[in-house]
């Protein structure tokens, strides 16, 4: 599974790759395989991307596309 999403909050917030591992601490390698569906991304780093996005748990994982809101 590829996680599509994670990659389009992050080039609407003009980030890379790289820095996007640096903001919620992570290697560059390890946040391009979860951006890459290689490898499903743990609960911990959802929350941190959420939170570094300013969305709901609920819209990264593609449940809702209310970025703030519920399913």
């Amino acid at each position: 599974m590829k996680y599509a999403r994670i990659r389009d909050l992050r080039e609407d917030n003009d980030l890379t790759q790289a820095r996007t591992a640096e903001l919620i601490g992570l290697h560059t390698t390890t946040y391009k395989r979860y951006e890459s569906g290689q490898r499903e991304v743990p609960f911990d780093i959802a929350i941190a991307l959420a939170k570094l996005y300013h969305v709901s748990l609920d819209f990264l994982a593609g449940l809702t596309n209310d970025p703030h809101g519920g399913v």
